[in-house]
C-alpha cells in the first residue's frame, strides 16, 4: 500500500508498506518511534495497533520537554 506522510512542520514524503501494516509500523517507517508521534487521519488519532487504511496521514510529533526544576 502506498501512503502519503505529512509530519506536521517537517515535510512530506511517500512509503510503500506491506498490506498488513499498523500505524506504529508506519510511525518507525517515518524514522520515530510510536512514543514519539501520534498518527492522524482526517485530523483524528488513530491507534498504533490498527492496520493502516488511509491513503494519506498526518504525524504529529509529540514534544516533551522543560524542567519542573525551577533553578531554585
Amino acid at each position: 500500500m502506498n501512503v502519503t506522510v505529512e509530519v506536521v512542520g517537517e515535510g512530506t514524503d511517500e512509503y510503500d508498506l506491506p498490506d498488513d501494516a499498523t500505524y506504529a509500523d508506519l510511525i518507525r517507517e517515518a524514522g520515530y518511534h510510536p512514543q514519539e508521534a501520534s498518527a492522524l487521519v482526517d485530523g483524528s488519532p488513530v491507534p498504533g495497533d490498527r492496520v493502516v487504511d488511509a491513503g494519506s496521514v498526518k504525524l504529529l510529533r509529540l514534544i516533551k520537554g522543560g524542567s519542573t526544576d525551577d533553578g531554585a
